[in-house]
């Protein structure tokens, strides 16, 4: 743990304190045990959007009977599902990380004016949203899957389901869960540093 001085100001402490990655670790995971209830809404914002995105890409591993024409308008419609799967999950988790974010700007005032400093403050939502976006989304993808999965098994499709499919299973859940991580972080992070950059006084002071 070091020390920076900072120049002396209303609400703003005279030294700022900078914690290693392993507390900040510790103080995001009490966080989410705290905070367990947001933590699942948060999640599960995550987990719905990309289980969206998985049960459209699960349908194209599926042999598509058209074809010429018709084969070329079922990959254009899952393509443009895809598209619309993503922009939902995002909108989703923006939505969630916004809210997890918005309503805590009274603790990032008080540890503010414990000392903590600002890229410490983003460190720990980053370490939060990673979590609940690997969680959220490995869930989601498979809930997408599955829901795709057993209707065609019951459907007679359950030869459809060989190594090639399972092979693209795991490549699909690989991309999925990536993209996930990577849409939470996206949507965590401006949010995150917009946070911490209040003025300490001003975030106590907010109302949500």
């Amino acid at each position: 743990m070091s020390t920076h001085t900072a120049p002396a100001s209303l609400g703003t402490p005279e030294k700022q304190i900078t914690l290693p990655f392993s507390k900040a670790w510790e103080i995001s995971m009490k966080s989410i045990k705290i905070r367990l209830g947001r933590s699942l809404i948060t999640a599960s914002g995550i987990m719905l959007g990309i289980a969206f995105f998985s049960s459209v890409r699960t349908v194209v591993l599926f042999p598509i009977t058209q074809t010429g024409a018709a084969a070329e308008a079922a990959r254009s419609r899952h393509s443009f599902l895809a598209i619309m799967a993503l922009l939902v999950c995002f909108v989703g988790i923006m939505n969630s990380m916004l809210m997890s974010v918005t309503e805590r700007f009274r603790e990032i005032g008080t540890m503010k004016c414990l000392g903590a400093l600002d890229q410490f403050i983003v460190t720990l939502f980053i370490i939060e949203a990673g979590i609940m976006g690997l969680f959220g989304s490995m869930i989601g993808w498979f809930l997408g899957w599955l829901i795709m999965v057993i209707p065609h098994m019951f459907g007679g499709g359950a030869h459809d389901l060989n190594r090639a499919f399972f092979g693209g299973s795991l490549a699909q859940a690989a991309q999925s869960v990536a993209i996930g991580l990577v849409i939470t972080l996206i949507a965590c992070i401006p949010t995150a540093r917009s946070a911490a950059k209040m003025p300490p006084a001003a975030a106590l002071r907010s109302e949500i």
